[in-house]
C-alpha cells in the first residue's frame, strides 16, 4: 500500500520515514569519505576534478537529507557508521591497485547507492511527498555519477 499525499503524517510513516533516510544519510556520509581517499590518493591526475565535483554533491545529498530528517522532527546520522569503515577499507585497498581500480570501486560504490535508493522508493510506508524528493533529486544525481564515472575511467591510464 502507497502513501498518497493526500494522507496525513502518522508517528509510523515518519519514524519509518526518517529511519530510511537516516540509512541514506548514512550511504552518502560514507561516499564523502571514500570519494576523500580517492582524491588524496589521485590529486595529481587531471580527472581528479570529476572526483571533487562528484563528492560535492554528495555532500550536497548529506545537507538535503539531514533537513528531510529535521524536518520530520528526527534526528539525523552524524556517521557512516559500520558502512564507511568497510567503504573506505574497500577503496584503500583498491586505491593500492591503481586508477582503474579505484575508479571502478567507486562506481560500484555508487551502483549500491543507486539500489538503496531504488529500495527507499519501494517502501510502502515512507512518506510520498519524502519520496518524491528522492525520485527527482538524489536518485538522478547518481545515476549520473555512474555515467561521468565510466568516463574518468575510460579516461584514466591504465594500471600498472
Amino acid at each position: 500500500m502507497k502513501l498518497n499525499p493526500s494522507e496525513p503524517e502518522t508517528p509510523e510513516s515518519k519514524e519509518a520515514t526518517i529511519a530510511a533516510c537516516n540509512a541514506l544519510l548514512r550511504g552518502e556520509l560514507s561516499a564523502v569519505e571514500t570519494y576523500g581517499q580517492a582524491i588524496d590518493r589521485f590529486k595529481d591526475d587531471p580527472e581528479v576534478a570529476t572526483l571533487i565535483r562528484i563528492q560535492s554533491e554528495h555532500e550536497q545529498a548529506v545537507k538535503h537529507l539531514r533537513n528531510l530528517v529535521v524536518d520530520l522532527r528526527g534526528l539525523p546520522e552524524t556517521s557512516s557508521g559500520a558502512w564507511g569503515a568497510i567503504t573506505k577499507g574497500i577503496q584503500a585497498t583498491a586505491n593500492l591497485f591503481g586508477e582503474n581500480s579505484a575508479v571502478k570501486s567507486l562506481q560500484q560504490g555508487e551502483e549500491l547507492g543507486q539500489k538503496a535508493y531504488g529500495d527507499f522508493l519501494e517502501q510502502s510506508d515512507v512518506l510520498s511527498e519524502t519520496k518524491e524528493t528522492v525520485r527527482n533529486e538524489l536518485l538522478p544525481m547518481v545515476t549520473d555519477h555512474i555515467n561521468r564515472l565510466e568516463s574518468v575511467g575510460h579516461s584514466m591510464k591504465a594500471d600498472g
